[in-house]
């Protein structure tokens, strides 16, 4: 399915950087911002974009800062607390009501702005929970650090990620997944992120369980965690220890997704994340 164009605009934050952001939908619509994982871009959420704004909303699909097309902080700062000013920036563009989709560490950032006092209509969490799988974690943590060197091509990246998630279908063209990477000028590919986005505090396992336990809205803001059931990071435990802090929690189980979901059952996460939608922040 090949996607459409969309305008891609850039959103100031702050000391002076810049978010690169895909916007589509009515121009009064209720807003969607979606957040991806790290080491990812924005290009992940293409299809979800896409379905979202032909049901009715503004989208805003963003490359978090150190991702993509964003600006690399030059001292390498990355901490939540930031990353939350940055998506107060991103809502901005918007309009209310608006609802924030976050996977993984875009998940967290939602979490992390909640709780500094951001009050979106809806919050959808794709695979995180505070209480996270640690090895889940160091082997997804392993495998971004494992080929610093680059590839040679898109056909030895491709094939690293075949390696890595076995259960996902090596894809023919390799077009979307150029968008993932960037040629540097020794014409060797890298992931398109900042290293350092694995220094600090993120770069821990369980770093959200002290941003939630200041969280004062768990009881207002409608609330779903979109769950990949072949995950390694988001397990049974964890659920239940995100149930306990948000007592109406709705758990949608995605049934041969890990912890890419989106990627993984597209068209499932799409409609999961459509149906809650429509009851928490209709068009």
């Amino acid at each position: 399915m090949e996607m459409p164009a969309v305008p891609t605009i850039r959103i100031s934050t702050r000391n002076g950087l810049t978010i690169a952001a895909d916007i589509m939908g009515p121009e009064e619509a209720p807003t969607v911002v979606l957040g991806h994982g790290g080491g990812q871009t924005r290009h992940s959420w293409s299809r979800a974009g896409v379905e979202l704004a032909d049901a009715g909303y503004r989208v805003i699909n963003y490359d978090l800062l150190g991702h993509g097309e964003s600006d690399w902080d030059p001292q390498g700062r990355y901490d939540l607390a930031g990353r939350a000013a940055d998506l107060r920036s991103v809502v901005a563009a918007g309009n209310s009501p608006f609802a924030l989709v976050g996977a993984s560490l875009g998940g967290a950032t939602s979490l992390k702005a909640a709780t500094e006092g951001l009050d979106p209509a809806a919050l959808v969490l794709v695979d995180i929970v505070p209480l996270v799988s640690i090895d889940g974690v160091a082997r997804i943590r392993a495998f971004m650090t494992s080929r610093p060197e680059g590839f040679v091509d898109l056909e030895e990246a491709a094939d690293a990620i075949a390696a890595y998630n076995p259960g996902r279908p090596r894809p023919d063209d390799l077009s979307g997944l150029a968008k993932n990477l960037r040629k540097d000028p020794d014409g060797r590919w890298r992931w398109h992120w900042d290293p350092r986005i694995l220094d600090g505090a993120e770069g821990q396992p369980r770093f959200l369980l002290s941003v939630m336990d200041e969280a004062d809205w768990t009881d207002r803001i409608p609330t779903m965690l979109v769950r990949g059931l072949k995950s390694d990071i988001v397990t049974d435990e964890g659920v239940a220890d995100l149930r306990r802090r948000i007592p109406a929690l709705e758990v949608t189980n995605i049934t041969g997704a890990g912890h890419m979901v989106a990627g993984d059952r597209n068209d499932q996460f799409n409609a999961a994340v459509l149906e809650f939608l429509s009851r928490t922040m209709p068009v």
